[in-house]
Parts: C-alpha cells; structure tokens; sequence
C-alpha cells in the first residue's frame, strides 16, 4: 500500500457515494440495535430494492448519532435531516419525503441544540461511515496521518506534535500524553509495547465502547501512530468482555487493517511492523489500573503493584508499555492531520481540545456527546442535555464514575477541565456524566457508589480492602434511620485514610463521593440522623 492506493480507494469510495441521489443512514451502535435498528436498515433496503430505486437510493449502516434516548435514529444525506423514533412502519413515508418535506413530527427539531452545539474531533466520523467498512474510513482521510507519519516524519517530530498540541490522557488521570510517549520511547528494552486500555467499568458511562463500536479504524491508526513514535511493533486492546459489538467490529478491523496493509508487516512500504491483538477482560474495575491491567494480560490475577517502577519503563512482560486508553489514541490522527496548533487552539489554559462525555441520569437528552474543553456544566445539563425531565428540578451532576463527586447548581457554571472539577473535589474521570434531580437522596447517591467500590475492590491492600466495607457499613446505618452523628465523623476519618494510604487510584479516589456529597449536602446527612427522615423520600427508614 502507498499513498496512491489509498487515495485511489478514498476516491473510488467518494465517486460510489455522489452517484447516489439519496443515503438514508440507519444508527447500528448497540444502544439502536437494543432498538431494533438492524431490521429497521433491512426494511429500508427491502423497500428500496422493491421499488427498484437501488442506483438512486442507498440505505446503511452507520456508528451512533449521539441521541440515544430518542433511537433508532435515522440521518438523510444531501439534507441533513435526523429522525428520531423510527420503526419499520415510518420507512415508506420515508423514502417518500425525500424529494419533498420533511416529515416535522418525526424530525428532531426540537432536540438540534443537542446536536449543535457539540465539537467533533473523536466522533467527527460517527453517524457519517460505515463502521463495518475500512474503505468508508479511508475516505474520510483515514490513515494518511499514519502514512505521512512512517514516510514523512521521524519518530521525535510525531511525539513533538504530541507534546505541542496539550493532548492530555482522557481516561481520567489527565497526564500528558506526549509526556508519557516520550518516557517510553527514552526507555531501554529490546521490546516495547503499546496497550489501549478499554476496559471502560465506570457506571453510566459508554464513551470507549461506543468509540470502538462507530470507528474502530481510527483507533487502530491512533495505535499504530504512537508504536511508530515510541518504537513498538506489539499492541493490546484490553476491552471487557461484556462489550461484543465492539469487540466483534474490532476484530473485522483489525483483519481489514491487514489485508489492506496498515497493520502488519512492512506497512506503506516501511520497516515499520505493527500487530495488535485483542485481550478480554472479565469486568473487573481494578483493571481500568495500569498495572492490575498488564497483570490481567499476563494471565494473573488483575490486581496493581507499587509504583515506581512505571510501566512506561517497566511493564507488560517487564518491557517499557505505552498505555493509553480509547479516546486518547483517537484524538491522534487528527492532530497529525490538522497540526499541533489547531488542537491547542481549543479548550482552555491547560486542558486542551475536546472531550467526550457519556450523558445519563435524569436528563432529557441522554446520549454522547463532545464538546470543547471549558465548556460549562450548564451549558452541557440544560442546552445539549434538554435539562431536567418532567418539570423536576436539577440537584446534582456527578463526574468522573465512582471516584468523582457531585456537583450542585451553584456551581453548573464552571468550565469543564481537570483543575476546575478536581477543586469541587470531583474529577474528569474517564467521562461519565450523572444527573440528579430532587428526587435522589444524596447520601444514598454516595452509597451506592461506595458499595460498587467495595465491591469491585480487588482486596490486596487494607485501606481499601477493609475501608470501604466500614464507609458502606456507616452509610447503611445512616441511610436506614440508625446512624448517629459520630458515624459522620467517622466518615470524615475514613475518607482521610483511604484517600492517603490506598496502593491504586481506586482507593486513593473511593472516598470522593462521600467528601462531595457531605460537604455540599450535609443537610440531608443530618436530617436521616437527628430527624430520621430522608428529604428525597428515597430511603427506607426504620
């Protein structure tokens, strides 16, 4: 493969696509398919070709639209329209509108602001290419980035435009990425790895596996990228297993990838070899940790190790590994493509670009999205997220999964980077996103996340083995009419404990919703201690 070839296929691709007068594009991302959106594409096919309208018509698949709450959707190309809530039944109507109006009570008029005021730079394909398809990625300039990397630049040039564009680790640490890159490729070793972590455990959250399921190639090119630069030919996808439609896309990619010459050996007619293969975790949160990850792929019990030493410079197999999850390797290509100083130009001081958020909880909107760094929370709850359903009213977002905290309203109007969620003592995390109205119990909201911990904790170190069972036991009390007030001191200690003594960042981050949910909400903390009464109405007193 060499460059000609691969804008041969990206021309043949397009010319394929402007004979067509009409594309209707039908979501197949899981959250449409739970939707039936697979038999719905196949009744727009069979319609199609019932009316012998095929060499003017074309209906297909395509990755997730972003609206997950109003699914199936359909997209139409030239005019952009975005159906929301179609079934087999609305296809004949469909194609009929299409050389006149749009049908208005199907249209998603009322929900645009969801689509409008999103930043694509991870998601820019979604909605647009057949996943399924390596040539609908190659079209829309898919691995000229790796190719202009292996012929036109040197390993240090690819990780100075890394390091120059702020791009920071968007699974939830926010480290710089070029940082990390540059550490592994000064690393000694006669073999060096790359890992994509996407063992995506946080509740609520879908960022990764909708990513891997609407645009694995891109991930893939981010991969070999970043191998190139740091000097591996060996790659891991860790994903759980619980996530079969991305693991089932990933693997056709991956074959595509090879057989088109991507992958593999010799790639673009280089010295440079780069196979990946995929690794399936069995869903245990610890994992999402660098290291209790590498122990899972070596076949061990998934749990961390102390560090230093870093796996940058000591990890899977005791060879220096780049670890580095989805989103991450996914912003890679476009910053090779567009430049250093176009990323950099969005976002804020220190939290360059964009980032993706998955949107749950009681909101309107619920769905993906992504949006410039330093966007406001209110912008992202009540202007994308349609606010609150049902006339209720907005209590708190949680970010950041179950090591981050909740936010109140008074503060909806801080930009959304690292330093600002971390000083509300929540955090960016991974980009789960959850909306509370005042229907939720606040310190029911923190049990809950406690128990997952607890649950999810692999045991190895005491804090976090024994802490998180005595936080669940107090909050328990509390939440069932029989805490007193020295289990809220209590509370406080623990959360101090673990925080400051925990080996991972499991522990280290646990106590978070507790610390957030009683400095912000103490009130309700007291009102099921001294007046045994929940002022959601959520819990069940004695």
């Amino acid at each position: 493969m060499n460059l000609e070839e691969l804008q041969e296929i990206a021309k043949i691709e397009n010319e394929k696509k402007e004979h067509y007068e009409y594309c209707i594009n039908v979501c197949v991302a899981a959250g449409c398919i739970s939707c039936g959106s697979l038999e719905l594409l196949n009744a727009f096919r069979n319609e199609i070709e019932k009316r012998g309208i095929e060499k003017q018509y074309l209906a297909k698949g395509v990755g997730c639209l972003g609206l997950c709450t109003a699914g199936p959707l359909v997209s139409v190309e030239p005019s952009g329209i975005i159906y929301k809530a179609i079934t087999s039944n609305n296809v004949s109507e469909i194609i009929d509108s299409l050389t006149g109006e749009p049908i208005a009570r199907l249209a998603c008029s009322s929900d645009m602001s969801f689509f409008n005021k999103q930043q694509k730079i991870v998601l820019e394909n979604f909605g647009k290419i057949d996943p399924e398809r390596i040539e609908e990625y190659i079209a829309s300039s898919g691995y000229e980035s790796l190719y202009f990397a292996l012929r036109e630049m040197t390993p240090s040039s690819v990780i100075e435009q890394i390091v120059k564009s702020g791009l920071r680790g968007r699974g939830g640490g926010g480290y710089p990425t070029g940082l990390k890159w540059t550490t592994v490729m000064k690393a000694s070793g006669s073999q060096k790895y790359i890992i994509c972590n996407a063992d995506e455990g946080d509740p609520g959250a879908f960022m990764d596996r909708s990513v891997l399921e609407s645009d694995p190639h891109r991930v893939l090119e981010g991969m070999a990228i970043a191998g190139y630069a740091v000097g591996a030919d060996k790659a891991y996808i860790y994903i759980r297993a619980e996530y079969p439609l991305a693991i089932k896309r990933l693997k056709k990619a991956i074959l595509q990838a090879e057989h088109f010459g991507v992958l593999g050996r010799g790639i673009f007619n280089t010295p440079f070899n780069f196979d990946v293969k995929i690794r399936l975790g069995a869903g245990a949160f610890v994992c999402g940790e660098e290291t209790a990850l590498i122990a899972s792929i070596e076949g061990s019990r998934g749990s961390p190790r102390p560090r230093p030493p870093y796996p940058a410079e000591h990890g899977i197999w005791g060879f220096p590994t780049l670890i580095n999850n989805v989103e991450t390797f996914a912003n890679v290509p476009a910053i090779l493509r567009n430049g250093s100083n176009w990323f950099s130009g969005l976002g804020t001081e220190k939290s360059k670009g964009t980032k993706v958020f998955a949107l749950a909880g009681r909101i309107q909107n619920t769905g993906l999205i992504e949006v410039a760094m330093g966007t406001t929370l209110r912008e992202i709850v009540f202007d994308i997220g349609g606010g609150i359903p049902d006339g209720s009213k907005f209590k708190a977002i949680q970010t950041g999964g179950p090591s981050g905290g909740c936010i109140t309203e008074e503060h909806l109007d801080i930009p959304v980077d690292y330093e600002s969620l971390v000083k509300l003592g929540s955090m960016m995390g991974s980009g789960g996103m959850i909306v509370m109205d005042d229907t939720s119990c606040m310190v029911d909201v923190a049990k809950f996340f406690i128990e997952f911990c607890m649950t999810e904790s692999c045991g190895k170190c005491v804090p976090c083995r024994d802490g998180s069972a005595q936080m669940y036991h107090l909050l328990n009390k509390i939440t069932s009419g029989t805490g007193k007030i020295n289990d809220i001191y209590m509370l406080e200690k623990l959360c101090d404990l673990i925080k400051n003594t925990s080996l991972c960042g499991l522990g280290m981050t646990m106590p978070n919703p507790v610390i957030s949910t009683m400095h912000y909400f103490r009130d309700e903390y007291l009102a099921h201690i001294q007046d045994k009464v929940c002022p959601a109405g959520a819990c069940n007193m004695r």
